[in-house]
């Protein structure tokens, strides 16, 4: 797990003491459900059974492997359209290459992100490079989903590349914890993403035995998603290891542990931690859609199947694995190529 790492953690900023702040309880541990997405890699739907108003401002969150695939197994999706939020793609370990029909794309590996707004309407594809198709190889890594307020929704498609060396990398007051903002803000300490909704990501890595305490803005809610390894969660010290998800409640600081003891494999505490400003309003999702209303959502549909939402660069349709589905049917690949739900939510 390269991701962004340094020789020496002595040398970095550390975050202020947080054991005087209140420590927000923990309001549920959920397990996140196994499954494959777009052309068949694996997947765990992190928020898989948490309700949209514990999430807000956040939609959906794929943890992307880990695996080792064999020669000619990578695999992608298909071209497919959004509307109504950011997707974030945060690669760990491997190469994932991205196109979009607003003209941003671009490559990322260990430790890279990339940053799309679809706003009012986007066309993309994600897909292994050809090179790392014939080798094989690791592949992991996150695919959030931030929602946009209403007044929003509508804004221009855009796009950030955001490489490894541009994360914020602080320390544990106790040294015990490496600390990367991918975006948002933390203890006075800015990532390099730029939001529309304000929000904080983070990548952190606990040594075994090692306790973080993250000061934590209070208009704020708490997530945290165990990517690897053995831990505790707030003051209550709740068990968690991989593939579990964390909401917390009020309070000043997020608590975690990791265990002393970890696997040869995962040998530290492995963290993604992200909260955000609720947006507070109606949410309307199916498939990849993500907006206020039920006939907001029919809109994009309409919009997409009459070629509204952008077009295949003429260079790259023959890179397209799967045709676009222009047909009047509400399913297929195009619905459910992120996993997203082919039924309609509210909340």
């Amino acid at each position: 797990m390269p991701a962004v790492t340094v020789s020496d953690i002595t040398i970095l900023a550390r975050i202020s003491d947080a054991t005087t702040l209140r420590a927000r309880r923990v309001k549920s541990i959920t397990t996140a459900p196994q499954g494959f997405e777009g052309e068949g890699f694996p997947v765990r739907r992190a928020f898989a059974g948490v309700d949209l108003a514990e999430l807000d401002p956040f939609i959906h969150l794929d943890q992307m492997g880990e695996v080792e695939y064999a020669p000619g197994e990578p695999k992608g999706t298909p071209w497919h359209p959004h509307r109504g939020f950011e997707t974030v793609t945060y690669i760990i370990d491997g190469i994932f290459d991205h196109k979009d029909s607003n003209g941003g794309g671009g490559t990322i590996t260990d430790g890279d992100t990339q940053w799309m707004t679809a706003g009012g309407g986007i066309l993309h594809i994600e897909t292994p490079p050809e090179h790392l198709v014939m080798s094989g190889g690791l592949f992991h890594g996150f695919q959030l989903w931030v929602n946009l307020p209403a007044s929003r929704k509508w804004s221009p498609p855009a796009y950030q590349d955001l490489r490894a060396n541009d994360v914020a990398l602080l320390s544990s007051t106790d040294g015990g914890s490496l600390i990367r903002i991918i975006a948002g803000e933390l203890d006075g300490h800015v990532g390099p993403g730029t939001t529309q909704t304000p929000i904080t990501l983070i990548h952190a890595t606990v040594a075994p035995g090692a306790e973080l305490r993250l000061p934590w803005r209070k208009d704020y809610n708490a997530l945290v998603y165990t990517m690897s390894g053995h831990g505790f969660v707030g003051d209550e010290q709740r068990p968690v290891s991989m593939g579990q998800l964390t909401v917390f409640g009020d309070g000043d600081a997020i608590v975690v542990r990791a265990a002393n003891q970890q696997e040869s494999r995962s040998p530290n505490l492995e963290l993604f931690i992200l909260g955000g400003q609720p947006i507070k309003e109606p949410v309307a999702w199916m498939g990849p859609f993500v907006m206020n209303t039920k006939a907001e959502v029919m809109q994009a549909f309409e919009d997409f199947q009459k070629g509204l939402l952008g077009s295949i660069p003429a260079i790259y349709k023959e890179d397209a694995k799967k045709p676009l589905n222009r047909t009047d049917k509400l399913s297929g690949d195009i619905l459910d190529v992120h996993n997203a739900p082919t039924d309609l939510q509210e909340g």
